[in-house]
């Protein structure tokens, strides 16, 4: 699905772990590193995708996790220009996002990268809260920005850390944080 103006509905998870840290996954057969994400379906509400996609990619259930909050509105990032499919039609030139913030409530053995049958990410870790706004491939890095500046307040609401409302540049030394990752099954 694909709206008007080109941006296919997607919707994107920042979920945190019991120490503020978020879960940051690489993509099965790249070296790409991101948030859990994916398209809506016609049928869907924002929520219902989110609670799909998070199954799909990361093995939870909603009762795995606590919905803090969510973006008012889309947030838009474009694809670079080798990634459009000129040839497919409507043409995709990007995503429309809606982003959730999510606290895990049990523990991380829930985590689960293969649970589907083609899993999409094949190792996880926790970082730091803005690391992914410097390491995600360019082309989101806006709007991971955006996304983790609506939740930053709220982060240190909750968890009661100063976390500032601005992410470090890419080529900053930022360090990952946690010790603790995880695999797919092999």
């Amino acid at each position: 699905m694909i709206d008007v103006d080109g941006y296919r509905p997607n919707v994107g998870i920042v979920l945190l772990n019991a120490d503020g840290q978020l879960f940051w996954a690489r993509r099965v057969n790249r070296d790409g590193w991101q948030f859990p994400q994916g398209g809506m379906r016609t049928d869907e509400t924002p929520l219902e995708a989110m609670y799909r996609e998070l199954e799909e990619e990361t093995g939870l259930a909603a009762h795995h996790v606590e919905v803090i909050t969510a973006t008012h509105g889309w947030l838009r990032y474009r694809l670079p220009e080798r990634y459009v499919r000129r040839h497919q039609r409507p043409t995709c030139i990007g995503q429309k996002q809606v982003w959730f913030l999510l606290k895990l409530v049990g523990g991380e053995e829930a985590l689960k990268l293969d649970a589907n049958e083609k899993p999409e990410f094949d190792i996880w870790r926790w970082v730091d809260f803005w690391y992914p706004a410097a390491h995600v491939v360019n082309f989101k890095r806006d709007v991971y920005a955006r996304a983790l500046r609506h939740f930053a307040p709220l982060v240190e609401e909750l968890f009661g850390v100063e976390i500032g409302t601005t992410p470090p540049r890419a080529d900053a030394d930022t360090p990952a944080g946690g010790p603790r990752t995880g695999r797919a099954a092999a």
